[in-house]
């Protein structure tokens, strides 16, 4: 009972969902031995969502190995080509699999939505009383999921909220970074979608006007809505915040300007074709920005702010590219003015 207490106080001692699964899986292969151990995030829609691996131990293994955040979701199964895993996800129940090696699968939950499976193979099928001690721990890891969500997420929208932001940020900055006024550099290779990595910032046009008419229930009907339609425009691999107020942004990473401005642009007309009750319709103006190597949280914000507030001067509802706007002569890079002051 020992070894169970000091595998749970791991497992609930980080605030990272990344070590919490590398953690639980490394609970359950110290406490079980089985021959393997994994959990694996379904995502995307139907019929075309994909199996992430989150973390998997095989035999010999001496870290769990786990699919980048960033992976392009083509690299990744679809979820029906392993059908049993599958059906435990579908029907959110428990059941296992004689074989050489048996297998058993866990639904992951969250919300009452399943959300992934812990896959265990071992050499003889798992013994009931086994079972029940998967489920209990599986029980704690859900609860400590859901206090995460609580300190994680904005609580109108179930976006990521604006303090979750810098670990992202540095997270997938720590990739390699292509400058997007360099695109154009004769004999430089073009990026994979692996390579650049965008910041966006979004922002309702006139949205004081909409609580003011409407009244604040109704405004953050708003915000709920085009939460939605963010989580339906972008991909599922994309980061998307509420900052505050009518403010949102999007992490993501894209081949190059053109598909980056695609996202963005996507975003904006579904926005503004979009029926929203009793308001009717609303847009929302754009900022882009190109992550530079070396860049902050705050840099990378301030230069796709801008970009936002020159599309709000300059007729709203429109998607603007901070290196083009630079390039244009219509704002000043100040951050590339300080660099080269320091030297």
């Amino acid at each position: 009972m020992s070894r169970v207490i000091e595998h749970l106080a791991e497992i609930t001692g980080f605030r990272d969902r990344d070590v919490l699964d590398v953690t639980l899986v490394g609970a359950l292969r110290d406490l079980l031995l089985p021959a393997s151990v994994a959990i694996y995030r379904i995502l995307g829609e139907a019929p075309q969502q994909r199996w992430m691996t989150r973390a998997r131990l095989l035999p010999g293994d001496v870290a769990a190995t786990a699919d980048p955040l960033w992976a392009d979701p083509e690299s990744l199964p679809l979820a029906d080509s392993v059908p049993d895993r599958y059906a435990c996800l579908r029907r959110q129940e428990v059941f296992t699999v004689p074989g050489s090696p048996a297998m058993a699968y866990f639904p992951l939950t969250s919300d009452n939505e399943a959300v992934g499976v812990l896959e265990i193979a071992t050499a003889a099928p798992m013994e009931p009383a086994d079972v029940r001690l998967v489920g209990s721990i599986l029980r704690i890891y859900r609860n400590f999921q859901g206090l995460l969500d609580y300190s994680e997420r904005d609580t109108l929208t179930g976006l990521l909220n604006r303090k979750t932001f810098d670990d992202s940020f540095l997270r997938i900055a720590a990739g390699p970074q292509i400058d997007a006024e360099d695109l154009a550099k004769p004999g430089l290779r073009r990026p994979s979608p692996q390579d650049t990595a965008w910041l966006g910032v979004i922002d309702i046009d006139h949205f004081k006007h909409v609580n003011d008419t409407f009244g604040h229930l109704m405004g953050d009907e708003v915000l709920l809505l085009l939460s939605r339609l963010m989580r339906g425009s972008f991909r599922f691999q994309d980061r998307l915040y509420r900052f505050g107020g009518e403010e949102f942004v999007v992490l993501m990473r894209c081949g190059g300007v053109d598909d980056a401005l695609a996202a963005v642009e996507r975003l904006r007309a579904n926005v503004e074709r979009y029926p929203f009750p009793q308001v009717g319709h609303i847009t929302v103006s754009v900022g882009l920005t190109a992550l530079r190597p070396g860049d902050s949280p705050a840099s990378a914000f301030d230069r796709a702010d801008k970009a936002v507030y020159y599309a709000k001067q300059h007729g709203r509802n429109q998607v603007r590219h901070h290196a083009t706007l630079v390039s244009e002569g219509h704002l000043v890079d100040e951050s590339r003015t300080s660099d080269i002051e320091l030297f």
